[in-house]
C-alpha cells in the first residue's frame, strides 16, 4: 500500500489515522488535505471530519538503484548494485558479467550514465545528492591513470617550455588532474572550452 485516504475530528487526526494503516512515520510521507474539516456549532450539529491523502515519499536513492538495474537489463546484463550513502554523496558500485559495456571507451558509458543518474536522484529537488557511479573498480583505476598523465604531461610541459592541452574530460576528472599538479611549484593548471569539450590546460 502506497497511498491511503484517511479522515478524522482534525487533520492531525486524520494524518495519524493514515500513518497507523501505512505504518510509517511523518518524515517518510506527503500529505495532501483534501478537507480540513469544521468543528459546527457546540462541536456537534454541522460539523465535517477532515480529510487527507497521505502517500508514501518515494525514496530517490532507491528509485535511483531501480533505474539502473533497468537501463543494465535493457541493456541485456545484469548487475548487482551496492548503494553507499555518505552525507549527500551517493555511490552505486556495480557488479557483473560484461560490465565493460557499461563502462565504454575511457568511461564514456559510465560518465554518461553517471549524468543521467545524477538528474534523477534530484528531479524532486527535496535533497541535492551528488552521484558517483563505480564499476568493478573502475573510478580507482581511472583515477590512477589520470594521476600518471597529469606528471608525465607536466614534465612534457616544463621541458617544451610551453602550455600542453589535455582531452575533454568531465568536470569530476578535471578535478583529480588539478589536484594531482596542485603540489608543483613550476606548473600551473586551468580548464579552458565549453562542456562537452572543457579540457585542462597545464602552462609551464
Amino acid at each position: 500500500m502506497r497511498e491511503i485516504t484517511a479522515s478524522g475530528q482534525t487533520v492531525e487526526e486524520a494524518v495519524q489515522s493514515a500513518l497507523e494503516q501505512l505504518n510509517t512515520t511523518k518524515d517518510q510521507v506527503e500529505i495532501d488535505i483534501i478537507d480540513e474539516g469544521k468543528k459546527g456549532v457546540l462541536g456537534i450539529f454541522g460539523s465535517k471530519r477532515a480529510v487527507v491523502k497521505v502517500t508514501i515519499a518515494k525514496n530517490p536513492i532507491k528509485e535511483t538503484e531501480k533505474l539502473i538495474k533497468e537501463i543494465a537489463g535493457n541493456m541485456n546484463l545484469s548487475v548487482e548494485v551496492k548503494t553507499t550513502v555518505e552525507s549527500n554523496q551517493v555511490t552505486y558500485e556495480l557488479d557483473g558479467a560484461n560490465i565493460a559495456i557499461l563502462i565504454g571507451k575511457r568511461g564514456q558509458t559510465l560518465n554518461a550514465l553517471q549524468y543521467l543518474l545524477h538528474l534523477a536522484i534530484n528531479k524532486d529537488k527535496k535533497a541535492y545528492y551528488t552521484v558517483v557511479l563505480d564499476a568493478e573498480g573502475y573510478r580507482g583505476r581511472r583515477k590512477e591513470t589520470l594521476e600518471s598523465l597529469a606528471h608525465k604531461m607536466a614534465d612534457k610541459a616544463k621541458r617544451l617550455n610551453k602550455k600542453v592541452a589535455l582531452e575533454p574530460m568531465p568536470a569530476f576528472e578535471r578535478k583529480i588532474i588539478h589536484s594531482a599538479l596542485q603540489g608543483i611549484n613550476d606548473v600551473s593548471t586551468y580548464s579552458d572550452g565549453v562542456e562537452p569539450h572543457r579540457h585542462i590546460v597545464i602552462k609551464p
